[in-house]
């Protein structure tokens, strides 16, 4: 079986691991006990550029309970939990993908799984759509979990140049509400405090960008008893922003004041020399957004006069006026390179809507047109039903009396 990993001796932590995120992922694994029975992927090569983490591992063995034969590398340099992994090829997934990968390794490993000739794709940043697009590979249809790679996605539908119909995870509700929001909010301060152990009460917090990652992100920043800031770009967002409380500036004028900041925008080079330069001594410098383009770290290494790594995951600037700023995982995504990512609970649902999508393509794929699509919402709503009733909760139902009434414009005042 190929493969390529750091250590196959690490395969019994990844168990473990792999294990613990089982436990707290519910709807997944009634997903996978459904798969296990009707095998809706009987035969498919299924090729996946996604974090390999032990909640994707859940995701990995799901699809393979489901009769695919799955080829998986990872998603970012620094994101792949290295015992998973080994667990992952110990239990039949093709897997190419180690932690602190250089360039070049990172796309040889997309390469692997482009090269098993996949049927359907699952992406996370669409790397590995773009290198399919380049080589035009024929594939039959794919999914993308994040924002970023649905914004390239786009862009590529935007020029015709969109090969295959491709399902847009991240923009089902069950996934943006929560995943993005309540996961990222979280994760992303457990990375923060991880790599740093600062505190963040007191601290002025800058959040770059009002998405639903950004909200969430600013939401538990002020549960710590942070003082949060938010610049955006866009006058609704920014307005909303105000409305939940939040001081709304502009980031030159916030970079002269914050203490910690956390990109969220998916756009290249937000913060950048003009707001280092204003920026006091002991800043820190996370990235929330899947690509490491936020923060420009051409123009902090040409405005440093000394760099180094003072801790795992911290490297220090120091500037030419004398202060210094702190860039935590270089500029990747703080996250998952300083913690482990989404709470299990949490990828629950993203992961239960891909395995459910990845179905759906291969039972409707030719019928698609070519283009990005939503989840369909029978899939949304399943998902959240099972979510609920795995919580315990119940919820109401319409009457008969008021289906009629919200099909009826006969009845006013």
């Amino acid at each position: 079986m190929p493969f390529k990993i750091k250590d196959i001796n690490l395969a019994d932590k990844g168990e473990l691991d792999i294990s613990w995120a089982s436990s707290r992922m519910p709807v997944l694994n009634l997903i996978k006990r459904e798969f296990e029975e009707t095998k809706p992927l009987k035969s498919l090569t299924i090729g996946a550029c996604l974090h390999v983490t032990k909640e994707t591992a859940v995701l990995a063995l799901t699809l393979k309970a489901g009769g695919a034969d799955v080829y998986l590398a990872g998603s970012n340099p620094l994101s792949t939990q290295d015992h998973v992994a080994a667990a992952l090829v110990k239990k039949g997934i093709n897997v190419f993908a180690w932690r602190k990968q250089t360039t070049e390794e990172y796309y040889w490993c997309i390469e692997q799984v482009i090269a098993s000739n996949p049927v359907i794709t699952l992406d996370d940043g669409a790397d590995l759509t773009a290198e399919i697009h380049k080589k035009r590979i024929k594939v039959k249809g794919g999914t993308e979990e994040t924002t970023t790679g649905v914004i390239r996605l786009r862009a590529l539908e935007r020029s015709g140049e969109l090969r295959y119909p491709i399902i847009s995870v991240n923009d089902a509700y069950t996934k943006f509400l929560f995943d993005n929001r309540y996961g990222t909010g979280q994760s992303t301060i457990d990375g923060i405090m991880r790599a740093t152990s600062t505190l963040i009460a007191g601290k002025k917090f800058v959040v770059c960008g009002y998405g639903w990652v950004g909200r969430g992100i600013a939401l538990r920043a002020k549960g710590m008893g942070a003082e949060v800031i938010v610049t955006e770009v866009d006058p609704i967002k920014a307005l909303e922003a105000a409305m939940d409380g939040y001081r709304v500036m502009s980031l030159k004028e916030a970079s002269r004041i914050g203490d910690i900041f956390v990109t969220a925008t998916g756009d290249i080079n937000v913060i950048r020399r003009e707001h280092f330069e204003s920026m006091k001594d002991g800043a820190i410098l996370a990235n929330a957004g899947h690509f490491n383009v936020e923060i420009s770290i051409k123009d902090l290494e040409e405005l440093s006069v000394a760099k180094r790594e003072i801790r795992e995951n911290v490297t220090e600037y120091t500037l030419k006026g004398g202060n210094r700023v702190y860039l935590l995982a270089e500029g990747r995504l703080v996250n998952l390179a300083c913690a482990e990512g989404h709470p299990s609970e949490v990828m629950d649902l993203s992961f239960s809507l891909q395995a459910l999508s990845v179905k759906y393509l291969a039972e409707h794929a030719d019928k698609l047109e070519i283009k990005v699509h939503r989840v369909p919402y029978e899939i949304d709503r399943r998902v959240a039903e099972l979510k609920l009733k795995s919580l315990g909760i119940e919820i109401d139902s319409l009457t008969k009396e008021q289906e009629e009434y919200l099909k009826s414009w006969t009845i006013g005042t």
